[in-house]
């Protein structure tokens, strides 16, 4: 609309006709956001035509007429309206309308008006002249108190349920309405918790002192949280709207960070009444004397003020533990909530307002035990809050983040938005009772404390870190109780590990190099003392076309005779043991297993080790199924191999099979003869053995492989090399101190000695 039109449509606002007032508030809605047409109209006398039809006008009429005054609100401009002795009955309308209305497109424009009306105050300079203004001038000067809560507070006093209605319509089904609400609430809190200086200031002047005032805000906080405002916000966080109310919910967010950053900031002090009750309230929840043992159900508060109003002197008599038998480590706990501000004490009077008979009975049980095995309940309540407060970012604002993350990916609204901050009581209640738990499944000690909370932190990671946007906080309750310790103490090493591998990277590849070497000269030890103590070894049925020739040899003689008529009819036992000297390998065939272990003497046969030329298996060297299983393949699986080495025959299991090659005609000495020294000498088998299970076949091969100084090759050896190498690191690092790691090299360490007054005549001692 041309600004020459502006006296014309004036004209028409003023009608007395309904219908060309309609079309006229109509058309100013889509042209009141140029500033160069908002400023010739309110130079026109605009805003009191604008004010008149929304004291006055009702349905559409009413709807464009608080559209048209949101729009020029939003160009910094007309803030005029909301000042002079009108202005208190402008915004009385206002609010009336959100309260009686149940139009949404009226409630969407009166909404908008309220949450220009209360951000204005934390943007606009403050008045430096008296209160005058000037039409179409940006920014004019204000009375003070016309903007902020400030300005809604003699409106809210005439219609008390208001609060209540806003966080109503927080259900709405319409998301514009809905956010609208929100973003009303956000900037009430907003003023509320920013302002609280300013506003004590301006409340010298008479009009008192209101709800953004330093000593009232926390509890218009818990007025709007009565109210249902935390659970509402909670499941609009959790539903399928979140892209429509993104940026009110963000801000919703961040405010509640900017709370609870706020309370932690508030110190703890015994002179302040509301601290001093709390404090006693702690005191009086434990039962502490038989005065006090018909507390019941009874609110501890009111028994407090009961009490010092009847002037019973009983519960002010001093116990040397009174605060110690709560879990203070002194006699002062005002000190003791340092970290924690005011915060802490809220979480810990939270607890035990809400578990006061577990309060009771874990005191009792403590009481117990010895001093230093008891679990300090105050310490504990305090280091989860924390770590609450560290994991949730509480000193960052989440505006700081937004920018880089794209609202449509599933992914990035899991991260931006952490609905579960919001039930920062019920996480921290679910938090103490999992710290409980951890210290009695550790056998934790006083001097334990640190490492406790650690194992804590890193449960929270682990559960509230990973938790979805839209998972429930009963199934989080239930994880944080229920999540296994061991997993917690793998998860601590891994990342100590970690940080020791960021810090001390080149070192710890050093130090794994030994280990490794050191864990396989260990595991070789292993290996090879299961060879020198000895193993039986069991040989297939033969195929029936072997038959004869196993017969032919039934009627020889020699030491075999009686093991190949056994082998004839069924099953042949083999005995093998490694000498004492570990050079040769010594081994027998028998008709039956003994119970008795076969003694050296009486394995006739004897390999010497140095004529080995290899080692030959079928078995599987990466046994996948048994490492997920655990469990050993008594058969074990077939491996081919390129040396066409299969399994035996003759059954319906196929036996696990090592061979032992030599090369063809070597002499005594285990040297080559002449003629067959050739590039590609022949090998030929000198013993086959088949082990019973999984486990003997990777000591028997692993162990003849280590003998002949080559590398194991079974996936159970590499596991246990693996394990022993890990657990020499774990030693060193649990053997670490912190101080020792950032606190440099002692003094004198990297120096080199003097050789002054030495000479060359040196030995080493051996």
């Amino acid at each position: 609309m041309d600004q020459a039109d502006i006296p014309a449509l004036l004209s028409r606002l003023a009608s007395d006709e309904d219908a060309a007032r309609k079309m006229a508030v109509f058309k100013l809605q889509s042209s009141i956001n140029d500033p160069a047409f908002a400023d010739v109209f309110i130079s026109a006398g605009g805003l009191i035509i604008l004010r008149r039809l929304i004291m006055t006008a009702g349905g559409n009429t009413l709807a464009y007429s608080l559209q048209s005054l949101t729009r020029v609100l939003e160009v910094d401009m007309g803030w005029e309206i909301f000042e002079g002795p009108t202005a208190g009955d402008l915004v009385e309308r206002i609010v009336e309308l959100v309260v009686t209305n149940p139009l949404v497109n009226i409630l969407r424009g009166a909404m908008s008006i309220l949450v220009a009306l209360v951000s204005h105050s934390q943007s606009a300079p403050a008045p430096t002249s008296p209160t005058t203004s000037t039409a179409g001038t940006l920014g004019a000067a204000k009375a003070p108190g016309s903007f902020g809560f400030r300005a809604l507070k003699p409106a809210v006093a005439v219609y008390p349920q208001f609060f209540g209605l806003v966080i109503q319509q927080l259900h709405s089904a319409d998301h514009s309405l809905c956010a609208n609400a929100l973003m009303l609430i956000n900037a009430l809190i907003r003023d509320a918790v920013s302002n609280e200086g300013g506003q004590q200031r301006d409340g010298a002047s008479g009009a008192g002192k209101s709800a953004s005032s330093g000593e009232d805000w926390p509890k218009f906080i818990k007025k709007l949280q009565d109210l249902g405002l935390i659970k509402a916000v909670f499941n609009l966080m959790q539903s399928s709207a979140l892209q429509d109310l993104a940026h009110p919910l963000l801000e919703f967010q961040s405010l509640t960070k900017l709370l609870l950053r706020k309370w932690k900031e508030v110190k703890v002090d015994v002179e302040k009444p509301e601290h001093r009750r709390a404090l006693k309230g702690l005191h009086l929840s434990s039962a502490p004397s038989r005065d006090l043992k018909d507390l019941g159900s009874t609110n501890p508060i009111a028994r407090i003020e009961e009490l010092l109003e009847n002037g019973k002197k009983g519960s002010r008599k001093h116990n040397p533990e009174k605060w110690r038998r709560l879990g203070f480590e002194t006699e002062s706990p005002a000190m003791e909530f340092e970290e924690t501000g005011f915060l802490g004490m809220m979480d810990l009077t939270d607890y035990v307002r809400r578990n006061e008979d577990n309060f009771q009975k874990m005191l009792l049980e403590q009481s117990t035990k010895p001093l230093h095995e008891r679990c300090p309940i105050a310490r504990a309540s305090l280091a989860v809050t924390l770590t609450l407060y560290e994991h949730f970012d509480c000193d960052k604002s989440d505006w700081e983040d937004v920018r880089g993350y794209q609202l449509t990916d599933a992914d990035h609204q899991d991260k931006l938005f952490r609905p579960l901050i919001l039930q920062w009581s019920r996480i921290h209640t679910a938090g103490l009772h999992a710290f409980f738990r951890l210290w009695k499944a550790t056998g934790a000690e006083q001097s334990d404390f640190d490492k406790v909370a650690e194992l804590m932190r890193i449960l929270v990671e682990q559960v509230i870190g990973q938790a979805g946007r839209t998972k429930d906080v009963m199934e989080v309750e239930e994880e944080l109780f229920e999540y296994e310790c061991s997993r917690l103490r793998e998860l601590q090493m891994e990342l100590l590990e970690l940080s020791f591998e960021n810090q001390w990277g080149q070192h710890l590849y050093q130090v794994r190099d030994v280990l490794k070497q050191e864990a396989l000269t260990f595991i070789k030890e292993q290996r090879v003392r299961c060879l020198l103590q000895g193993s039986w070894f069991q040989k297939p049925a033969p195929r029936k076309e072997s038959r004869a020739a196993a017969d032919a040899a039934a009627n020889g003689g020699g030491p075999g005779g009686v093991g190949n008529r056994r082998a004839a009819n069924g099953t042949l036992w083999r005995y093998v043991k490694l000498s004492h000297n570990r050079r040769y390998l010594h081994w027998a065939d028998f008709a039956l297993r003994t119970a008795q272990e076969p003694s050296l003497d009486s394995l006739a046969e004897k390999i010497d080790l140095r004529t080995i030329s290899s080692v030959v298996s079928n078995v599987s060297t990466t046994s996948n199924d048994d490492a997920k299983s655990g469990v050993s393949d008594p058969t074990l699986k077939m491996q081919p191999n390129g040396n066409g080495l299969g399994g035996a025959a003759g059954g319906t299991k196929h036996l696990a099979k090592i061979t032992i090659f030599s090369f063809v005609e070597s002499d005594s000495n285990g040297h080559l003869s002449d003629h067959d020294d050739s590039e590609h000498p022949k090998e030929q088998p000198l013993l086959t053995l088949h082990p019973i299970n999984h486990s003997l076949a990777s000591e028997w091969l692993d162990g003849l492989l280590m003998l002949l100084d080559q590398s194991p090759i079974t996936s159970e050896t590499n596991k246990m090399t693996k394990l022993v190498e890990d657990y020499g690191m774990k030693i060193r690092l649990l053997n670490v101190r912190m101080e020792a790691a950032y606190a440099g090299p002692p003094p004198g360490a990297g120096e080199v000695p003097s050789r002054e007054g030495l000479d060359d005549d040196y030995w080493y001692d051996i």
